[in-house]
């Protein structure tokens, strides 16, 4: 008796064909995709995550060709999101944003399972009026010297990556991508997410 006769194998055959058929109420075959979050929702969610974050890393490109990252403490986001940090002018971050100015701030808030990377390009600024206005009475110790021993960098943002659980703000499922800003400050203002 072959085994399409066997009334075993037919019985198995059926029950098998039978599960994989059941769909459990609710479900459909396709369900719709969600929308995705709008750019105001994605610089909102990041500013959020920026402010609960505190410190970030910076990271630059040494002369190697290799990334350095460091503990920053930033300013909060402008309202086009350039982010200002300051720095001591012999750092080895200075020269390594003059070779490169393509940079990376990395913000992490790891309670609400979320964080913001900007990809941006660092400007070293010297300026008395900015480094008066962007200055924070607890770095004293750091920089005695404020007048020649502190500087700024400020990042003006090429692309914005944010992820956030609380703000289901997620990662597409089969790249894991997060979802994305794009500025675009020749024109004076930014494209939609993508």
């Amino acid at each position: 008796m072959g085994p399409t006769r066997n009334p075993l194998w037919r019985y198995g055959r059926l029950l098998l064909t039978a599960l994989l058929t059941v769909v459990p109420a609710g479900v459909t075959a396709e369900e719709p995709a969600a929308a995705a979050p709008s750019r105001d929702d994605l610089v909102a969610a990041a500013r959020e995550i920026m402010d609960a974050a505190r410190f970030c890393a910076l990271v630059t490109i040494d002369q190697a060709g290799l990334p350095r990252a460091r503990t920053m403490d930033p300013f909060p986001p402008d309202d086009d999101m350039v982010v200002w940090l300051g720095t001591n002018p012999r750092s080895r971050k200075v020269e390594q944003i003059r070779a490169n100015p393509h940079v990376v701030l990395y913000y992490s808030d790891p309670e609400r399972m979320a964080y913001v990377t900007i990809a941006g390009t660092a400007r070293l600024v010297e300026d008395p009026e900015a480094k008066a206005r962007r200055w924070k009475d607890e770095w004293a110790g750091f920089y005695p010297d404020r007048e020649h021993g502190y500087l700024l960098i400020q990042v003006t943002p090429d692309r914005l990556e944010v992820f956030s659980a609380a703000h289901g703000i997620e990662a597409d499922p089969r790249t894991w991508a997060p979802p994305s800003v794009r500025f675009d400050h020749a024109a004076g203002d930014s494209r939609p997410p993508g």
